[in-house]
Formats: C-alpha cells, structure tokens, sequence
C-alpha cells in the first residue's frame, strides 16, 4: 500500500508550488512572463500571465529588382499605390499590426533590388525577426533570382528552416502576362516550409495578409499569440 500523505508532504509541496517559475519560451528573446507564462494553481492548471500590449518585430522584403516590393510596402503601410517605379536605395517604414491582444510595432527594411552579384545589407539581416521573399509572377527570372536570394540567406543566418519567411509573387493583376504558375510557387513555398501568398499592390489583393501571416509564423513557437488571433494561411 502506498503511504500515507502527511500535512507536512503537502506544506512541502505547497512550497515547490509557489516558488515554481515557467522557463523562458520560445525565440526572439521572449519569454514565459512575457507570452503568458504562469504559475500552477491549486487544482493543477496554469493561470496565465497578462499578454504584453506591445511588441517590436523587425522585417525585411526581399527580391529581384522591379518586382514590386516597394509598391507591396507602400501599399500596407500608406494604402496608397506608387504611380512611377523609382529603384530604392533601401527604405525603412513603421507599420503596428493588431492581432488579438498583442500589437505588433513592426520596422520594414524595404531593400534595393538584388540580382545575382548582389549581397544582402547588414541592417537587412542584423536584429530581423522575418522575411517577405517577393518574385514577380510575369517575371520567370525573379523567380529563379528568389531561390538564390534564400540561398544567400540561409549561408548567412545558418539556419534556412528555421528562418520565419513567406513566399509571395507578387503582380497577380497580370494574369494575361503570367510566366510562374501557381502550382510552382506552391511547391516552393512546400520546399521551404512556409506559406505562399499571390498579391497585387495595384488592387490592394492580399497585402495586409503577407505580412499578417508572418506576423504569426514568427511567432509561431513563442506562444504569444492566442488561437483565436492566428489568422489562416493565405494562398493565393
């Protein structure tokens, strides 16, 4: 027979409870107290911390040159949709993405076009939490272009699957002009292991869920986000 539970067994696991404290979550430097965390309660289930109002996410868009990724940048952060294509330097834009009880404060590094000669710019690969992958799909070169940018970037962050991306082609209003099929996007967005998003800047199609989606697969492991604020994946 097992022995009897004394008052002094449970004093003693009385204790261990209330000195007991959740590890730290996930990635990105959050932590249980922060993505809601607790401590065991009496009947042994966790009373969840307060979610943080506010979180600080850093994102880069990358792509071949004139495939649209200023235009897909604008488009979110200003609604608006730029008239004349003007090749970026490198820009920086501030973007708060709500999703549940958690607002994301997001700085987007929208890069110079990059072609196969090019290298990624420090302030596009130091302190990003994420990556938007942007080819064109009236542009088969950008979509070859696309694969080498993520080879150039898995060589510097060295660790390719677990790198928060979404794969977007971009242009989906020039269906009549199409070169990459959507079967093809989705099998390399299969290949990587991430989400695979059709848009047009110019019909404001899908741009608030590019960045939505990677909002939560950035997300995914730090348990920051409720299940009712995560969003569906977006194809197309």
């Amino acid at each position: 027979p097992l022995p009897a539970w004394s008052s002094a067994d449970a004093q003693a696991d009385g204790k261990r409870a209330r000195s007991w404290e959740a590890r730290p979550a996930g990635s990105f430097g959050v932590g249980a107290r922060e993505v809601g965390g607790g401590k065991p309660t009496r009947g042994g289930a966790m009373a969840r911390r307060p979610l943080p109002t506010q979180v600080n996410r850093k994102i880069a868009v990358l792509g071949y040159r004139g495939v649209g990724k200023s235009a897909i940048v604008t488009s979110f952060v200003n609604s608006e949709f730029p008239e004349t294509y003007v090749p970026t330097i490198e820009s920086t834009y501030r973007k708060a993405i709500r999703m549940g009880r958690v607002q994301f404060l997001t700085e987007i590094v929208d890069t110079a076009g990059m072609d196969e000669y090019s290298r990624l710019s420090r302030n596009a690969t130091i302190g990003c939490h994420g990556y938007v992958m942007v080819f064109a799909l009236n542009n088969r070169q950008s979509f070859a272009q696309i694969q080498q940018i993520n080879e150039v970037l898995a060589d510097m962050l060295g660790s390719a699957p677990n790198i928060p991306r979404v794969l977007v082609g971009s242009m989906a209003d020039l269906e009549d002009q199409r070169q990459v099929e959507q079967s093809e996007g989705m099998a390399l967005a299969d290949r990587w292991g991430v989400p695979y998003v059709e848009c047009s800047a110019l019909d404001d199609f899908n741009i608030g869920e590019i960045f939505n989606t990677l909002v939560v697969e950035m997300e995914r492991e730090n348990g920051l986000l409720e299940p009712e604020a995560t969003p569906p994946c977006v194809i197309a």
